[in-house]
């Protein structure tokens, strides 16, 4: 194996992980980003709160993503 190739081989992964991720990662960013206004807006400010929104909308979006991610790291 030369050097270029390996580098070539890394940086598809890494491309590879951040596609898979970023759904995830974007849920959970909307997700947290909507209950800290809900939280200030209420005055409510319970660090938990956000942890079973967040843990729900990342569950909800790996069944309904999975097929994709599933085909994405198989290719």
């Amino acid at each position: 194996m030369t050097e270029n190739l390996i580098i070539d081989m890394f940086v598809q992964v890494i491309v590879v992980i951040i596609k898979v991720s970023a759904p995830m990662l974007l849920v959970s960013l909307v997700v947290g980003l909507i209950i800290s206004i809900l939280q200030t807006i209420t005055s409510i400010q319970e660090q938990t709160l956000t942890f079973v929104p967040k843990l729900l909308a990342i569950l909800l979006t790996i069944i309904i993503a999975g097929n994709w991610i599933l085909t994405t790291l198989r290719e």
